[in-house]
């Protein structure tokens, strides 16, 4: 089963992020709690957190990419 990873919202005035940096790879294990990637907005930049347990499948969204609160940007397999 796949669990999708959002762009999460970080502030009230927030309505898009960027991508800054992956620290995992598609294909990888990631654990709950484990950071996947740094993101910037307009006030701050903040570590997004594995919310589940598995394997980084699929990055949707690159670096420098630009994303809308609450769009899919990954997807990690997940064992249930």
């Amino acid at each position: 089963m796949r669990k999708e990873v959002i762009m999460p919202k970080i502030g009230l005035d927030m309505d898009e992020g960027t991508i800054i940096t992956w620290y995992k790879k598609a294909g990888e294990a990631v654990k709950k709690g484990e950071v996947l990637l740094e993101i910037e907005t307009d006030k701050a930049t903040t570590d997004v957190e594995a919310a589940v347990d598995g394997v980084l499948a699929e990055i949707v969204e690159e670096e420098d990419a630009t994303v809308d609160i609450g769009e899919t940007i990954a997807w990690i397999e997940v064992d249930e």
